[in-house]
């Protein structure tokens, strides 16, 4: 492809992805395909020479296109949202035009001073104080990752990294019953293992929070028992049904041990954009150490974009940063983002960033999260009312669980039975040993009839039911 094909199908695909997000209503959310079904109209083998773009672009509408679920549809209330706001989708056109390697300062430098600026930004979007650095991961997973090692390495006094595990004794790592499956992988990855991930239970709604009683005894019980206790993970607005810790308890506990503290906010960091929610979720939060939240889910950034907030980035850098000779930078002191991170190679993430917050505003960005709030709190209403549904949890910002009448199988089925439907997509749960059905409201451009049709679709297929 010369570059002049380049400009052609560059225009073509623009066209197609202005069509596409006008278009999404009229599509079935989750992809209707059967297993396999994508993978048994591809050839068994790559093609010898080369094949036009208007063949692999057919292909694409016909082979890909139906195996896709929709995750811009604005009827999307399943998992949490992965938003990608049109600026923020240009932005990511620019980056991959010109595929720059931004490890270091000097391998491209304005990615490094946007990506400084606008850590900064958020951190005022977010109500921390000055003092907080940071760093943009690709998702949550990594910056849990990087703060489990750190809580590792400061644990066995900077040993670990160097010396291995081997006679540092069990190092336990503290968090609610309600944490996402990312801590337990950082527990696997880090060497400190599942049974070293003690999980406390809550102390029930409204924010289901950690218990930090049992908190404070489970630790004065490892030590007892000759562990190392290392750190504690907290959650505001978890990924299950939303439960939120008590961040100053918390923090009580941690300031008494002396332990490292990360708090994972992947989902509700950004509604904290919104000063009226920080009370109830966010008081307390510049005593933590580390401090995650997803860009890229509430608040439109094209995925990848998970920004980790340190106190103090030393302690990250002390953990993760490793400097050969052909990764030195000379002259002036700089700030290379690869020494703050598990990977080397770094994209350009904070030009996205720079781009949605200019075109939206901070307000116009809080104007969608409040609508969002807003619009789960009606929805949660209209299903409570539907003759034997119950609200199991009730709406921790813009997140709500209910049950239909039945067993757990037939909550099972009315999943499945409303997925096959295509009008909207939600998932099952578990809450307290029950089955739940999860709906959560978060698409960047949905609207009040999308969220509200939800009802309606839910009533209407579980009368179907037998």
């Amino acid at each position: 492809m010369n570059w002049d094909e380049f400009a052609h199908w560059g225009k073509h695909i623009a066209d197609w992805a202005a069509d596409y997000h006008a278009t999404l209503r009229d599509r079935p959310v989750r992809a209707q395909t059967a297993p396999g079904a994508i993978a048994a109209q591809l050839p068994p083998a790559p093609p010898e020479t080369a094949e036009a773009m208007d063949t692999i672009m057919a292909d694409f509408e016909r082979i890909v296109m139906p195996g896709m679920t929709h995750w811009q549809h604005p009827r999307f209330f399943a998992y949490f949202p992965a938003n990608a706001a049109p600026p923020s989708m240009l932005a990511e056109m620019l980056v991959t035009t010109i595929a720059a390697q931004c490890m270091l300062w000097q391998t491209s430098p304005a990615a490094t001073e946007v990506e400084g600026a606008m850590i900064d930004w958020l951190r005022q979007a977010l109500g921390l104080p000055e003092g907080f650095s940071g760093v943009i991961q690709d998702s949550a997973s990594s910056a849990t990752l990087s703060a489990v090692l750190t809580m590792r390495e400061r644990a066995t006094g900077w040993r670990g990294n160097r010396e291995g595990l081997s006679g540092m004794g069990r190092l336990r790592i503290y968090c609610s019953d309600q944490v996402h499956s990312s801590i337990d992988r950082a527990a696997w990855v880090a060497g400190i293992g599942q049974e070293n991930l003690v999980k406390i239970a809550t102390t029930g709604g409204p924010s289901f929070a950690i218990d930090t009683d049992s908190l404070q005894a489970r630790i004065a019980q490892d030590r007892a028992a000759g562990h190392v206790p290392a750190g504690i993970i907290a959650i505001t607005g978890g990924t299950g049904i939303g439960a939120s810790d008590d961040l100053q308890a918390v923090l009580r506990v941690a300031k008494a041990e002396d332990l490292y503290t990360h708090l994972d906010a992947a989902w509700a960091g950004s509604a904290m954009i919104c000063p009226e929610y920080r009370e109830a979720f966010w008081k307390g939060v510049d005593g933590f150490d580390s401090i995650v939240f997803n860009p890229h889910k509430w608040l439109g950034a094209q995925f990848d974009c998970s920004v980790q907030f340190l106190k103090d980035p030393a302690q990250q850098l002390n953990t993760l940063k490793i400097e050969p000779e052909y990764l030195k930078t000379s002259g002036d002191a700089v700030i290379n983002y690869s020494e703050w991170t598990i990977p080397l190679g770094r994209r350009f993430r904070a030009l996205k960033l720079w781009f949605l917050i200019r075109a939206y505003g901070l307000e116009g960005l809080r104007a969608r999260i409040r609508n969002h709030v807003a619009w789960a709190g009606e929805v949660c209403e209209a299903i409570r009312a539907l003759p034997g549904f119950e609200i199991v949890t009730d709406p921790i910002l813009s997140i709500f669980t209910f049950r239909c009448p039945g067993d757990d199988a037939r909550q099972q089925r009315l999943v499945d039975a409303i997925n096959a439907d295509g009008r909207i997509y939600i998932t099952q749960g578990m809450h307290q040993g029950r089955k739940m059905i999860r709906f959560q409201v978060g698409q960047f451009d949905c609207t009040r009839e999308d969220v509200m049709l939800a009802a309606d679709v839910i009533r209407d297929i579980e009368r179907t039911l037998p």
